[in-house]
């Protein structure tokens, strides 16, 4: 069942900051992060593969969930 957040978790781990000090971006601001359109961010907010709080009409991705999502997505290169 969705909590408050949506159907994301609000609940903070130990190495997490209080909401107030989260940065959030904008979907412009991580679509620039990652290089893709913004309608590339929208499909992993939409999809839930990324993280996002919806304020009004817009999206606000925490910028650790962005650094989570490259960091997972990395596809490594093993040497022959």
């Amino acid at each position: 069942m969705p909590d408050m957040c949506g159907r994301f978790r609000c609940d903070m781990a130990a190495d997490e900051r209080p909401l107030n000090e989260v940065v959030f971006l904008t979907v412009a601001e991580v679509a620039a992060v990652m290089r893709v359109s913004k309608m590339t961010v929208y499909r992993l907010v939409h999809s839930g593969h990324l993280p996002a709080i919806r304020v009004g009409r817009s999206f606000r991705v925490p910028e650790k969930a962005v650094h989570e999502y490259l960091e997972e997505s990395y596809v490594g290169v093993e040497s022959a």
